[in-house]
């Protein structure tokens, strides 16, 4: 299969949000569309972006992505590279194409002086654990809350 992988374009944004979209089904999450777009553009491309965004090009459209941020680990002490997401259509699954995304995170946490990258999956999604196992990560048996405000 023939890709690339490279940084987020404002003209990716309509894409982008259609996989966030499927990935948010595929996690069985809620998601509604309805400005998301303006809101990544802000976080991906505003003066200070909050957010970064690496995109899997196939020919003329996006086919994943991995977005991330950087944050600050009290018990290290040091910044660690958050990967917020990482989804690929399904036709493009099993090409290896997530391990390049996973190094090319490694390179973006290594320039940035990051101890480390940290990230979250479903117990039901065992493809993706099994993925991450065999790339070296290690689980935490940990429950995410979220807060409504």
């Amino acid at each position: 299969m023939e890709y690339s992988i490279r940084n987020c374009k404002v003209s990716d944004l309509p894409k982008l949000v259609v996989l966030c979209q499927k990935h948010a089904e595929f996690e069985k999450a809620e998601f509604s569309p309805e400005g998301k777009e303006e809101g990544l553009k802000n976080a991906l491309f505003g003066q200070n972006p909050k957010l970064f965004c690496l995109v899997v090009s196939s020919e003329e459209t996006i086919v994943g992505y991995a977005s991330y941020t950087f944050d600050f680990s009290t018990w290290s002490a040091q910044t660690f590279l958050y990967m917020d997401c990482l989804f690929l259509e399904e036709e493009t699954r099993g090409f290896g194409i997530g391990e390049k995304l996973i190094e090319k995170l490694k390179e973006i946490g290594t320039e940035n002086n990051c101890v480390n990258i940290q990230w979250q999956t479903p117990e039901f999604n065992t493809r993706a654990i099994k993925f991450y196992n065999r790339m070296g990560a290690k689980g935490k048996d940990k429950v995410r809350f979220t807060l409504t405000l």
